[in-house]
């Protein structure tokens, strides 16, 4: 699967690289059966601090229901931590929120900019890639699976085979003969 129909690229500040679907995929994660995105990377993408993105969120509560935003656990908030590398000791006083796909879309709305509503745009098409390359990796998986199986089939064959011609290469002990009574 390839980013053909979603090559947009955004130009961010000329310290940043330009911003491509898949660039934005790498930040999307599963939690809780749902792919989200975190408060952090969303504000660094919507050039924002993350505590002024998330008190916009707060101030418009009504705005984010629970399947657009939740608080990850400590011990969600933990596994990701050592899924991404994140260093223990610095940074967060709080477990991130995690934006849903239309969560993160509302942040637009909240945040109210033309660079938001560029991101957004971003946002949806890395959103919808993931959504239509993740069956066609499930299928190349299945069908890896397939080939292994019978690989390995196969390789059990092959060695009884092999075992067979030894035994018929190699000639058979001769059994020495005695001396004697």
């Amino acid at each position: 699967m390839d980013l053909e129909g979603f090559e947009q690229e955004i130009d961010m500040a000329e310290t940043q690289p330009a911003l491509t679907p898949d660039a934005v995929a790498q930040r999307i994660f599963e939690i809780r059966g749902h792919r989200v995105m975190l408060d952090s990377d969303l504000a660094a993408l919507y050039g924002v601090e993350t505590g002024a993105l998330v008190r916009a969120v707060k101030r418009n509560v009504d705005r984010f229901p629970e399947d657009f935003i939740f608080q990850l656990s400590n011990e969600e908030w933990g596994n990701l931590k050592c899924q991404i590398g994140i260093s223990s000791w610095g940074g967060r006083r709080f477990a991130p929120y995690a934006f849903t796909e239309h969560g993160s879309i509302m942040l637009s709305g909240v945040l109210n900019s033309p660079r938001a509503r560029e991101i957004s745009v971003l946002v949806v098409r890395a959103f919808v890639w993931l959504r239509q390359a993740v069956p066609a990796y499930k299928e190349l998986a299945d069908k890896v699976a397939e080939l292994e199986a019978a690989v390995g089939r196969h390789d059990a064959a092959l060695g009884g085979i092999i075992e067979t011609l030894h035994e018929l290469i190699l000639p058979p002990d001769k059994e020495k003969r005695r001396i004697g009574f």
